[in-house]
């Protein structure tokens, strides 16, 4: 019994070691965003309140920082 534990606490160390390590993922940039803009000298209307237009389109956005994420591991 004694025997199968060490094999495997072993084989769990190997494959721990062995194990791809995954690559850090690439912050997004703005050219990401597929937002929809209007053409120059399209009527913008000004809704006050909560309504439903058929028509929509986002006239600004912003606020679009790149900056690292830290997060605590409970240390």
């Amino acid at each position: 019994m004694w025997v199968n534990l060490v094999i495997m606490l072993v084989a769990a160390l190997i494959s721990y070691a062995l194990a791809p390590k995954p690559a850090k993922p690439k912050a997004a940039a703005l050219e990401d965003f597929e937002l929809p803009t209007p053409d120059e000298g399209t009527p913008q209307c000004v809704v006050f309140g909560d309504v439903w237009i058929p028509d929509w389109c986002v006239l600004s956005y912003g606020n679009l920082r790149m900056r690292a994420i830290k997060t605590s591991s409970g240390k």
